[in-house]
């Protein structure tokens, strides 16, 4: 299939103080097919929104390239700008205006009219348009995230943009979003989102992992899942937080992070689940708990980062 947008070798610095810098993402290269939705993932700072800012003309790359629709983001801005739908993680639409005057007039800054395109956001509108009167900053989180959606679709883009758009949203209203991302692939958009949330990345087609600025790892949820190789195991027991340290230190260990109520502790060869028991049992642990355990995305991308941290 052809790519919808095509980046290559973009990076990007910040200046700090006189004479600092910060890089705010390495380069690196990377194909989103039309109709996909792609997942980007990665902690605070990792350089999500700075990539976003970069693919809808907010911000010019130090170097590379890309294109977004087949459009230059450096020669063909206001091509961009009129293809694309853009959803910032932050609500930002006029808080003092209602929910249809809002999009009255994001729907003039692309020369369109609400009616023009109502038979396409109608199936996310009806959600809101019982409080069309209401002013956007008395909506519920779930509302405001609807309307940002609505405004970034009323100009019928071919291309969206949505970073971390369900942030601090309640789950029901999480579902019934991403329910809409699925009807808007099947009609052939091409979607780009950030997340933090692992029950949204299964959600996507493909997931790529950014930390640090690096961009580290890219499959389909299965592909990587399938990659995890290693044997992972969660343990429980009590004092958890000697546990996660005592863990780190067994001679297996490859990688342990807290997993809610377990550690997950993945495993170099040669470990057995007597030897894991009998080290703990040793260390005067009670309650103790070993489970064999499948991978999960986060584990896979726990595994990512530590591999692309040892490898910066």
């Amino acid at each position: 299939m052809p790519s919808s947008i095509a980046i290559h070798q973009i990076s990007k610095h910040f200046a700090v103080g006189k004479t600092g810098r910060v890089q705010a993402l390495h380069p690196f290269s990377l194909d989103i097919e039309e109709g996909e939705i792609f997942g980007l993932l990665g902690p605070d700072g990792a350089g999500k929104t700075t990539l976003f800012r970069i693919l809808t003309t907010l911000l010019l790359p130090d170097g590379g390239t890309a294109t977004v629709g087949g459009y230059d983001i450096r020669k063909d801005l206001k091509k961009i700008r009129a293809s694309v739908g853009y959803m910032p993680g932050r609500f930002s639409l006029y808080q003092d205006l209602s929910v249809e005057e809002n999009l009255r007039f994001f729907a003039t800054l692309f020369n369109t009219t609400l009616e023009a395109h109502y038979d396409f956001i109608k199936d996310i509108y009806t959600h809101i348009e019982p409080f069309k009167k209401r002013k956007a900053g008395n909506l519920s989180g779930g509302m405001k995230q609807k309307l940002a959606l609505c405004c970034a679709l009323i100009h019928k883009p071919r291309i969206l943009f949505l970073d971390e758009p369900t942030t601090g949203v309640d789950p029901v209203s999480r579902k019934e979003f991403w329910d809409m991302l699925k009807r808007l692939r099947a009609d052939g958009m091409t979607i780009l989102a950030s997340t933090p949330y692992m029950d949204e990345a299964e959600l996507c087609d493909r997931i790529g992992l950014i930390q640090s600025g690096r961009f580290i790892g890219c499959n389909t949820p299965e592909q990587l899942r399938a990659e995890f190789t290693a044997p992972l195991r969660a343990v429980r027991a009590t004092e958890m937080s000697r546990l996660l340290r005592d863990l780190r230190d067994y001679r297996y260990c490859r990688s342990c992070y807290a997993f809610g109520e377990f550690h997950h502790i993945s495993l170099n060869p040669g470990f057995s689940d007597e030897d894991l028991a009998g080290y703990l049992q040793r260390l005067h642990f009670s309650q103790l708990e070993i489970h064999p355990l499948a991978p999960t995305i986060e584990d896979c991308f726990m595994a990512l980062m530590q591999k692309g941290g040892a490898d910066a």
